[in-house]
């Protein structure tokens, strides 16, 4: 199965994770520029301040187009070079016309623009070939198909499955479980041996329940402060037993196949760039299409700051619960990544870039 069929499973990790949404008011600024009557509304100006602040990892993104997928830098490049030179010449969003580019504004979850963002990100766990310690929690290969449906989390986790399937084990069954969320990440054996990519394999066919709403649901985590962080301080404060009760609430699990040291990529094939790279709904913004995001900026703690970035953007990956007017943003590898993706269910604007004389679209203004 190829790597990006991860996100059958693991769409959009909080969203997953949660299994909610916040009004735009408080999770960033509710924008009341003027009402937007279509999915993409072409506008003359862009009300907004500041310039792209991550040219170099757009244009590496576009690099990794070229080499990956060349029908798709084909089909977008006369876009992405008149891009190139806009940056080039210092991105100022009062300048596209200049260039040749013309700006589409999202219409957003209320007709003001406010389109949602989340996060997600490709974990790296610490594990061993074989069990010692603190690394006694199964990481497990897909089962062989059969007439019998696959048991349940609660059922693995009491060794319903053959030890033969086991790939590995971590020292974290709550490490293990947010790989699962993810449906792949990266594993560190300790030994000095490059990391091993474990893609996802397969899952058990059970319903798939989000812990955060539970922890929210119980009132033991409020709405408003639930993220990955939240999730993992009620963890740390709870026995390992009330831990695998909050987990086994959730019935599905996920099979995995360790791979040699690859890069992550997206549904498209290319890999990806932190920060420069998003999953879409393909029938909205297809793959390949240049955004101009103002992003949500939060702080470490992931409260909003009150500010905003300006990035340029690729829609490159889907997502099971990636819908209409929302991207989820892909952070890049590792705990700092994952913490941040975590936080993020937020609001900014976006605006789709095009070249003027290669615009075609329908009367709905989606483009192919």
């Amino acid at each position: 199965m190829k790597l990006w069929q991860k996100w059958c499973v693991a769409g959009t990790f909080l969203s997953l994770l949660v299994g909610c949404q916040s009004h735009p008011t408080s999770k960033g600024q509710q924008y009341k520029d003027g009402r937007l009557n279509q999915d993409l509304q072409q506008v003359n100006q862009l009300n907004v301040q500041g310039r792209p602040i991550n040219t170099q990892d757009f244009n590496q993104q576009v690099v990794e187009i070229k080499k990956a997928s060349p029908r798709l830098f084909q089909n977008n490049n006369d876009t992405y070079h008149a891009i190139e030179n806009w940056l080039v010449a210092g991105g100022d969003p009062a300048t596209l016309a200049n260039f040749n580019l013309t700006a589409f504004q999202m219409e957003g979850a209320d007709n003001y623009g406010n389109v949602q963002f989340t996060g997600y990100y490709t974990p790296v766990i610490e594990a061993r070939y074989k069990p010692q310690g603190e690394f006694r929690h199964p990481l497990y290969g897909m089962p062989p198909k059969g007439k019998n449906r696959l048991p349940s989390r609660a059922a693995i986790y009491n060794g319903a499955l053959s030890k033969n399937l086991i790939l590995a084990y971590s020292n974290s069954a709550v490490d293990n479980f947010m790989m699962e969320v993810q449906g792949s990440g990266y594993v560190d054996f300790g030994d000095g041996s490059p990391l091993n990519f474990f893609g996802y394999a397969g899952k058990n066919g059970h319903a798939y329940k989000s812990i955060g709403k539970v922890l929210v649901d119980r009132g033991e985590v409020p709405l408003d402060k639930m993220s990955l962080q939240a999730i993992h301080d009620w963890t740390n404060s709870h026995s390992e037993q009330e831990v695998r009760q909050l987990l086994e609430e959730n019935t599905s699990f996920v099979f995995f196949k360790p791979q040699s040291f690859v890069p992550v990529r997206g549904a498209s094939a290319v890999p990806l760039i932190a920060k420069a790279s998003v999953a879409s709904d393909k029938t909205l913004i297809p793959p390949g299409t240049a955004l101009l995001a103002e992003v949500p900026v939060l702080d470490n703690t992931g409260k909003f700051t009150g500010r905003y970035e300006m990035r340029m953007m690729v829609a490159l990956d889907v997502g099971g619960a990636i819908k209409g007017h929302h991207f989820d943003i892909y952070h890049g590898t590792g705990h700092e990544a994952g913490k941040m993706a975590g936080f993020y269910n937020h609001y900014g604007r976006v605006w789709v870039l095009k070249k003027s004389q290669t615009l075609f679209g329908t009367s709905s203004n989606r483009f192919n």
